[in-house]
């Protein structure tokens, strides 16, 4: 699947560096496949550019204005998709001068980041993950769109072993049924991602993911 994927990569029109979306609910296995990816482009000799949405959320107070499990909240006022066009997605894109930053939040500190400018060769390759990466705001910033699909059932499963150091089971159950399995439902019924997907991988079982090309571009 990771060379099927990376042939995708290598197929597009290499104008301006390559912007590769991983979608996919939480704890879907987007962070996992995106890593993955990046190496073996790597091992291909293709510079690699790698970021998260994580790095591009809105302060906690404002993410959490309406409570910490709202799943409105989630969907509308976790991700500033503005700085994040701004500073990465638009430098590397058509006309961009491909100078740009990979973050502006630190999470662990709820402070807004500064990292120097870098400017990416026009060769280089982008593969961000995170989830929502296909909504409307977004959707026309990638070269390349995939979606990881899984059971909302089996992504609270991963987030109990994930986060069981840092949460409490009740806290994390709670957090999956109340804020993040109902946005993505929400995601789901509005905009449809895995219709804009170029390539779908179903990860129930890691081990042996199940993928399907949606697009010519895949």
């Amino acid at each position: 699947m990771l060379d099927d994927v990376a042939g995708a990569v290598g197929n597009l029109p290499r104008a301006h560096p390559v912007r590769v979306a991983i979608d996919g609910p939480p704890a879907a296995g987007k962070t996992t496949l995106a890593d993955e990816l990046a190496s073996v482009l790597q091992a291909r000799g293709r510079e690699v550019i790698r970021a998260t949405i994580e790095d591009f959320l809105y302060p906690e107070a404002q993410r959490y204005r309406r409570g910490e499990y709202s799943a409105v909240g989630c969907y509308f006022e976790t991700h500033d998709y503005d700085a994040l066009k701004r500073v990465l997605l638009d430098p590397l894109g058509p006309g961009g001068d491909r100078r740009f930053r990979r973050a502006v939040y630190d999470r662990a500190t709820d402070t807004p980041l500064h990292p120097p400018v870098t400017t990416a060769g026009a060769d280089a390759v982008l593969i961000f993950d995170g989830v929502f990466l296909l909504r409307p705001e977004l959707v026309d910033r990638w070269e390349l769109r995939v979606f990881v699909s899984t059971g909302f059932d089996k992504t609270v499963d991963r987030a109990l072993i994930r986060e069981r150091a840092a949460r409490s089971a009740a806290d994390i159950e709670r957090r999956w049924r109340e804020r993040y399995i109902p946005s993505q439902q929400f995601y789901f019924a509005t905009v449809r991602p895995e219709d804009r997907a170029d390539i779908v991988v179903r990860n129930d079982r890691p081990a042996r993911p199940v993928w399907e090309t949606r697009s010519p571009t895949a």
